[in-house]
């Protein structure tokens, strides 16, 4: 039942993510808030549906509520810095300047789909649902095809594997300035970016099943948390380090924002995926090693 409500809990939550096409906006006016039905339904459907079901797991808890108020407000501020991201006029201001998409795509993947993912928001979605539904839903959850395909997707090395060729895949000119210029390819992009980090993280923070928690899988979430930050910050550098704009899309506007020309608009984007976005790998990184030489009844705790 956990494999098939996880599985489609992040498809509904990965729905909110598509940003459609750079263009149409008049780039002399200040940003503005987006409110594509494309992207504001399925964050509204998704707030609601955790809202009802949360209610209804609630009502029924009695000693398990103080955990599920923690959970709650993980979700809301994960999901709050989704909206922010897709919503918010910084979104619009991706439009012009591959610095402000880049700290777009960072809110996207190095703090809402964490949030997300240690809030566990799929039983509390699932109470959302008739009873008959719960019911057919962990029946074909039960099922093993499902099962395999979940284990395999939020193993460690392949999660990480999958998020690392999503980001180095995307930022290839040729696809980048395809996304750039095409609303069905801008929103695969942001599909796979905000899936794959979904599934990075559920495998990073241990929720994809029994002995998630062991020694041995802390310790290999934690090297996938290095390899991750020296994968990412690598691109990060060839950005920063890099004369001149590899994006012809954002190349044709001349000026970014403050002045700055497109390929200081693109250094500057690359120092916001190699510092601050490494900083937040390495860090969990080093928490998981930290349980790890812990004393066993501290460990457990965490």
């Amino acid at each position: 039942m956990r494999a098939l409500t996880r599985i489609a809990a992040l498809g509904a939550l990965a729905l909110a993510a598509p940003a459609f096409a750079h263009a149409g906006h008049d780039h002399r006016e200040p940003p503005g808030w987006t409110w594509d039905p494309w992207i504001t339904l399925p964050l509204l459907l998704s707030a609601l549906t955790f809202g009802l079901g949360w209610h209804r797991l609630y009502a029924r808890s009695a000693k398990g509520r103080s955990r599920l108020r923690t959970r709650a407000w993980l979700f809301a501020v994960g999901w709050l810095a989704m909206a922010i991201a897709l919503v918010s006029p910084l979104h619009e201001a991706g439009e012009r300047s591959f610095s402000a998409h880049m700290v777009e795509h960072e809110l996207l993947m190095l703090l809402a789909a964490p949030l997300i993912v240690l809030a566990e928001p799929l039983a509390a979605m699932l109470w959302a649902f008739p009873a008959n539904a719960r019911r057919a839903i962990g029946a074909a959850a039960a099922s093993t095809p499902v099962t395999a395909i979940f284990t395999t997707l939020t193993g460690a090395i392949v999660a990480t594997i999958v998020q690392a060729a999503a980001l180095w895949i995307w930022h290839m000119p040729a696809l980048f300035d395809l996304a750039l210029a095409n609303e069905g390819w801008h929103a695969a992009q942001h599909l796979s970016f905000v899936l794959s980090a979904l599934l990075f993280w559920t495998a990073m923070l241990g929720r994809h099943g029994a002995g998630a928690s062991s020694t041995g899988a802390r310790a290999l979430a934690a090297l996938c948390l290095l390899a991750t930050s020296i994968v990412t910050g690598a691109l990060g550098a060839l950005m920063a380090f890099s004369d001149s704009p590899w994006y012809a899309g954002y190349a044709r506007l001349a000026r970014a924002p403050f002045g700055l020309t497109p390929a200081e608009d693109q250094q500057v984007a690359g120092l916001v995926m190699w510092i601050p976005g490494g900083m937040v790998h390495a860090i969990a990184a080093l928490l998981l090693f930290r349980t790890l030489i812990t004393p066993r009844r501290t460990a457990d705790a965490l």
